[in-house]
């Protein structure tokens, strides 16, 4: 089955002929499919009939809870706590893993719920959830009047409390899917009925305000399907069903493509051991595909098993469970997680480190070879992608004449005095070897530091990175701004100076031996390749 390419970009979040493979098959009507992260299972619902089961690749599928409330939507907070909607009880309620169930929303206004739908939760521990009245009606919940006169859009705050209605009561006819975008400034919701996605901005109280229609026209004539089911990835694109399968819109709004599915799709959840695979809960069946992106960290995803943990002090633990740990130094060996890191492979493009160049005169390309720089960033690169490292090129990039830099530093005149750096010129290119890779991501700044007007934190928290692997040209400049914001912002930095270089040796052991020592981890390609495991 091909999917659909509309714009160029869709092929960089998914292989356009990448097979859409049945995983379980013979089911009613499946929904709600969540991933635990650490016992590696897939979880998915059946509301006609009235069962839970999961799925995975040893096993197949189980059977783990009959009736189950006829529940829909599911997910897990923080602590791999099961937040479940279910229709038979109009109740949002968390299952423990001892067994425990306590109800985390019910009523609004003294009235029942109609039929919690869909659940995401924010990293600050709140729930927001989709109130729509699907399960009131038969065969998907039970049939009963409605106590509520509309369709709403809740949120529960930290530790619990009174849901809180967050949009205009007659805004939506069906709220259903909803997600947040990777930096959790905004949520998008989809209405069912209206087939369209709105999003709004999210406050610094949890509130939503500047709703606007973000894609409208998720319907056909021809094809089953309607918007339900809704997901973020970690670029920001939303993943929605909709007619023929799952539509993936850009954050611009703009339709990239079309996955196509065999049967009707009504959700989808990303899992695997990488959360590299996209679980599609469809009509009679769960499918399976494999995809270039992963989703938005969500709160779960970096849970880990409660035997874990290094054995230590009850300090230690409390600390360990309120900060991330640094980098670890054992016997003078650094230790480090993978799933923990990043790598910057910053400003190593033609015009700034080749011959040719047009920084050549600086003395760079000189440099550059001095230290193998393009070797032993290509080198540790290699490894720390099959590590499942991020791996992130940061360019300066501009357009022709270099709209926007402001001429208020020599390194910004010479930059436009010699025309470097312009999009689509060799100059800009990465130089040969440090091409990305599939799965890479590239981030593009017209300022010295990596940060600066970027969307490298953004990446960065939507992978759930918090140690970075800060490498490329020029150590005194670009490599140690980075360095220094980074460390600012909480970030543990870690600089292999033999992937560093910058316009000759004495200003690059000046940065190195000096102001790096400050706030990196300062060491070398062979001992992050050690570290790494």
């Amino acid at each position: 089955m091909t999917h659909v390419t509309l714009r160029s970009e869709f092929e960089s979040l998914i292989d356009p002929y990448a097979p859409v493979a049945q995983v379980a098959t013979g089911f009613d009507f499946t929904e709600g499919p969540i991933w635990h992260p650490i016992e590696q299972y897939l979880l998915f619902s059946d509301m006609p009939a009235d069962v839970r089961r999961r799925w995975d690749a040893t096993r197949g599928v189980v059977e783990m809870r009959r009736p189950s409330n006829k529940c829909n939507g599911m997910t897990y907070d923080a602590d791999l706590n099961l937040i479940v909607c279910e229709h038979a009880t109009s109740s949002l309620v968390r299952e423990r893993p001892d067994g425990r169930r306590e109800i985390v929303a019910s009523h609004v206004e003294n009235q029942e719920l109609n039929s919690p739908n869909d659940v995401c939760v924010h990293s600050s521990g709140a729930i927001y959830f989709s109130d729509p009245w699907y399960g009131r009606m038969p065969v998907y919940g039970v049939e009963r009047p409605r106590q509520l006169g509309f369709q709403g859009v809740y949120r529960v705050p930290p530790g619990g409390g009174a849901p809180r209605l967050l949009v205009d009561r007659y805004l939506f006819d069906q709220p259903n899917g909803l997600c947040f975008s990777p930096d959790e400034r905004l949520l998008y919701v989809n209405d069912t009925v209206q087939a369209l996605i709105r999003v709004f901005d999210l406050g610094s109280d949890g509130g939503l305000s500047n709703g606007r229609v973000f894609a409208s026209g998720i319907r056909s004539e021809l094809e089953p399907g309607v918007p339900d089911g809704m997901k973020c990835d970690q670029r920001g694109n939303v993943w929605v069903t909709a007619p023929g399968g799952v539509w993936v819109y850009a954050p611009t709004g703009e339709l990239l493509g079309k996955v196509r599915v065999p049967e009707l799709v009504a959700n989808l959840a990303w899992g695997g051991a990488d959360f590299r695979t996209l679980y599609l809960t469809a009509t009679h069946s769960v499918y399976a595909i494999a995809t270039k992106v992963g989703p938005r960290h969500e709160p779960y995803m970096g849970a880990r098993s409660r035997g874990a943990a290094t054995a230590g002090s009850a300090a230690s633990s409390a600390s360990s469970a309120s900060a991330p740990a640094a980098p670890q130094l054992a016997s003078g060996d650094m230790q480090l997680d993978p799933r923990r890191c990043a790598m910057i492979i910053q400003d190593l493009q033609n015009d700034v480190i080749m011959d040719g160049g047009a920084f050549a005169d600086s003395g760079a390309p000189g440099h550059a070879k001095q230290q193998r720089v393009v070797d032993n960033v290509r080198r540790l690169a290699e490894v720390a992608r099959a590590c499942g490292v991020v791996i992130i090129h940061v360019w300066f990039v501009v357009e022709p004449g270099a709209p926007g830099v402001t001429l208020n530093a020599p390194l910004f005149e010479g930059l436009v005095d010699g025309k470097a750096l312009v999009r689509g010129s060799w100059g800009a290119a990465p130089v040969p070897g440090l091409e990305p890779r599939s799965g890479d991501f590239v981030v593009e700044k017209m300022r010295m530091s990596a940060w600066e007007g970027t969307r490298l934190e953004t990446i960065l928290k939507a992978t759930g990175r918090d140690i970075l692997i800060n490498t490329g040209a020029w150590t005194n400049m670009s490599v140690e701004h980075t360095a220094r914001t980074g460390a600012d912002k909480g970030y543990f930095m870690v600089v292999p100076e033999d992937c560093c270089s910058t316009m000759n040796a004495d200003w690059h052991r000046a940065s190195i031996n000096f102001a790096l020592q400050n706030v990196a981890v300062v060491t070398r390609a062979d001992a992050v390749i050690k570290a790494l495991g």
